[in-house]
């Protein structure tokens, strides 16, 4: 028992030096790299008076940065959100309410774009080789994703294959469940972003029979609207099993695997 404790302290002591090392800003002042400053202000006391001098400098950082990118550099937009953020408050730091809100006007827009062209932006096809689902865009086609396993390839295909008007249903149902603020709503939307480079289902289990599924395609995101309540959340990522209890009470994301890109 007592090599145990000890052992235990060890790996807790080991953790903890772990923790401090890698936000250890002593030489934070010396520093010319943006997300090392950057992430000191999120870090960092109100009160401490390093922030006087990091703050400015690394806001005309992002500003050189930005004036001299290459036109496709990707971390242009990155970088005009920061600098946003930082003319507003002390750092970039932002609250779950608040990065709730951004995921929310961001399906938002996706659904009531999807509702104004009248169908999916997503559309899935069979594949001639594989017992697995392409998927296309409206702007560009993506790669066929992994197979996923034989015992779900036939539920998935089912899953999305809806019709227009089942479509629009679900499409307008989210929309409505997205802009409800109603503390007393008996309904509220999850949205699942599948990050792996498989197809996989989503299992919602709660009190009862109550149960739902949903499908979700390999580098995309689908959402649903379910009964608040206390869930287990299942799911099978690239042979990977998944299982997770949630209390739903308001609009949650949950993220699901890592891509090997």
């Amino acid at each position: 028992m007592k090599k145990l404790i000890l052992l235990f302290s060890s790996v807790l002591f080991f953790n903890l030096s772990a923790q401090k090392k890698d936000k250890d800003y002593s030489s934070i002042l010396k520093s010319k790299n943006i997300y090392e400053i950057n992430a000191f202000l999120r870090d960092a006391h109100p009160d401490d008076p390093r922030r006087s001098v990091l703050k400015p400098r690394v806001m005309d950082m992002m500003r050189e940065y930005i004036k001299n990118a290459h036109p496709a550099d990707q971390k242009v937009k990155g970088m005009q959100e920061m600098l946003a953020l930082l003319k507003r408050r002390p750092s970039t730091k932002i609250t779950f309410d608040e990065m709730n809100a951004i995921i929310k006007q961001k399906q938002i827009a996706k659904y009531n774009a999807e509702l104004a062209a009248k169908k999916s932006l997503v559309t899935y096809t069979p594949s001639n080789t594989q017992n697995v689902f392409v998927a296309s865009t409206t702007t560009a086609a993506a790669a066929a994703p992994a197979a996923i396993p034989d015992a779900e390839a036939e539920e998935f295909n089912m899953l999305m294959a809806v019709s227009p008007v089942e479509h629009k249903n679900k499409t307008v149902k989210i929309l409505n469940s997205l802009f409800d603020n109603d503390p007393y709503s008996k309904e509220c939307i999850v949205l699942i972003e599948n990050k792996s480079d498989c197809n996989i289902i989503v299992r919602m289990e709660g009190v009862g029979n109550t149960k739902y599924r949903l499908a979700v395609p390999a580098h995309g995101d689908n959402s649903i609207v379910v009964s608040k309540g206390d869930y287990l959340f299942t799911s099978l990522v690239c042979g990977a099993q998944y299982a997770s209890q949630k209390t739903i009470q308001k609009p949650l994301m949950v993220a699901l695997g890592s891509s090997s890109k």
